[in-house]
């Protein structure tokens, strides 16, 4: 089955919702699991539990088939996603365009301005969608 993945911040954002309700509708459309990823840092920990983030997930879209929710402890968010993302084998990667520049400029430290998401489509093989606070997207 395909995956998508969709990295949000908790408690949820207008930005991650926008990001989300795309994510869903792309899983959606592609009879896809969808995996709702949080990273907890750990220098600023909030504790999330998985119970936490799927409640607020669910009380904002409802309950959604196919669906698991996971909760990573990291120091950097950037880093624990692409760990998360590979290690999942993901497909699809569903990312706020914010997000996307902080890769970038994560990305920019090591390599001459790359664009990130060709830089994670070659280093991850899968496709990645970018969405700004509007809910518009980029393939």
């Amino acid at each position: 089955m395909t995956l998508v993945v969709v990295p949000v911040r908790f408690p949820l954002s207008a930005h991650s919702a926008a990001t989300l309700r795309e994510a869903i509708r792309i899983s959606r459309d592609r009879d896809a699991e969808l995996s709702v990823l949080h990273v907890d840092l750990y220098q600023d920990s909030n504790h999330v539990s998985r119970t936490e983030l799927k409640q607020a997930v669910e009380r904002e879209f409802g309950e959604l088939e196919h669906a698991r929710y996971v909760v990573r402890r990291g120091f950097l968010v950037e880093e624990t996603i692409l760990e998360e993302i590979a290690a999942e084998r993901a497909d699809v990667v569903v990312i706020g365009s914010k997000q996307a520049s902080q890769w970038q400029r994560m990305v920019r430290k090591l390599l001459s301005d790359p664009d990130i998401g060709s830089y994670l489509r070659e280093k991850l093989e899968c496709t990645v969608i970018t969405v700004d606070a509007d809910g518009h997207t980029d393939e």
